[in-house]
């Protein structure tokens, strides 16, 4: 038993997957007899949607009561990380749509898998997204509902000040507990991954499993355009400083990042780069950073998106140009909620598929090769980080361009 946690998850996770590929070839259509391992895991993972989302996204916006702090600095960061976000999520659409990296497999989804699609209406959906009673939101399900409510709890906890403290760090303390939940939960990954992986190979074959590479190139292409074109052209035309610089500077941090698939884990790294690379104030980078570390995930945005077209063209569900506006919305605020530890993306999976009717099934389908992807993902979210900061450090004067294009000399 030691033995089996001695090796990390993700390690796990891929020989699961290998393992489950080679048993469901040698065993065909019988290996859908262990199908109901991957059916538990994926309920685990249902289980933690309401409260993960509730806590997390809750105490991602009660952090922005800071901003009085700061001033002009938390507004703008915000409103950068929400262009950036939804520019992310955007592209993986895009991208989703037009390499298509589930095109050629048709899989059909269980009974009870498929979640009810929103209205299609335009009213509708604007209708739909406020609870009229949160509670039963939450009880049903309905993490759109859930979302705004969240939200608007959160903006009320800021506006209590000092009343709201205690219900603030209980929040606080109920995001940390759901992590290590999540934590628990992800134990199981490798026991669903290789049961779905063993039925999909043995009903569908060796085909079957080619879509999941053309997933992962799509995805880090989408990661690359998002860190090569979108925040550097921030840096060149917003923030005005020279781009080799930047990356010089936060070269560190996009390693630890790769490395541990973690924003929370890598943010001393992220923080120092900020400070003694770029020349930005430490009260700024603190501020920025902290936050963007909580809500601020454009790699996890594009991911989200991509995700789902390819989990809709897998199953061959049609998607409208309502529920693309859907995906764009509960993608960007989605990645606010996502925790910054590994595998959390898998989660916010199930919000996403939840109000476009994407079988979660998808879920386990991608679980195998989710850390390959994760790792990618989270040093593009990083790298978000400290391009907000530094442009908004730029743009009120918190910044020392002298030590910022000093940083090819470290």
């Amino acid at each position: 038993m030691k033995f089996w946690f001695r090796i990390p998850l993700w390690q796990r996770v891929i020989g699961a997957l290998v393992l489950g590929v080679i048993v469901g070839l040698l065993w065909g259509p019988g290996a859908e007899s262990i199908k109901w391992i991957g059916d538990l895991f994926i309920r685990a993972i249902k289980m933690l949607v309401v409260p993960l989302i509730f806590f997390s996204l809750v105490a991602g916006v009660a952090a922005i009561g800071d901003l009085r702090k700061l001033g002009r600095v938390g507004g703008r960061a915000v409103g950068l990380f929400l262009i950036t976000g939804l520019i992310s999520v955007s592209l993986g659409l895009l991208l989703g749509a037009v390499i298509q990296p589930g095109a050629g497999l048709h899989l059909s989804p269980a009974a009870g898998s498929v979640p009810d699609k929103a209205p299609p209406g335009a009213t509708d959906m604007i209708l739909s997204m406020v609870p009229d009673n949160p509670v039963a939101a939450m009880a049903s399900g309905d993490v759109l509902q859930l979302i705004v409510f969240s939200i608007l709890f959160g903006i009320g906890i800021v506006m209590a000040k000092e009343a709201g403290l205690p219900i603030q760090r209980g929040v606080d303390a109920g995001a940390i507990v759901m992590q290590n939940v999540t934590m628990i939960v992800m134990e199981l990954t490798p026991f669903g991954v290789f049961a779905l992986i063993a039925w999909v190979a043995g009903s569908y074959g060796l085909d079957a499993l080619l879509p999941l590479g053309k997933l992962v190139l799509t995805n880090y292409l989408g990661c690359l355009i998002i860190i090569g074109v979108v925040y550097a052209g921030m840096l060149k035309f917003v923030a005005r400083l020279p781009i080799g610089d930047f990356f010089r500077g936060v070269i560190d941090a996009q390693a630890v990042a790769y490395s541990t698939a973690s924003s929370s884990a890598t943010l001393p790294v992220t923080m120092q780069c900020a400070q003694e690379n770029l020349g930005v104030s430490r009260s700024v980078s603190s501020f920025i950073l902290s936050l963007g570390a909580t809500i601020n995930m454009d790699g996890t945005a594009m991911y989200l998106g991509l995700a789902t077209m390819f989990g809709a063209q897998i199953f061959g569900i049609d998607l409208t140009f309502t529920d693309y506006l859907l995906i764009a919305v509960t993608s960007t605020l989605g990645s606010v909620g996502a925790a910054g530890i590994p595998g959390a993306g898998l989660i916010m999976m199930t919000l996403v598929f939840g109000v476009v009717g994407v079988p979660l099934e998808t879920i386990a389908f991608v679980a195998g090769i989710d850390r390959i992807m994760d790792m990618m993902r989270t040093a593009t979210n990083i790298t978000g980080d400290l391009t907000v900061t530094t442009t908004v450090a730029k743009m009120v004067g918190e910044i020392d361009v002298a030590e910022y294009v000093s940083a090819e000399d470290i």
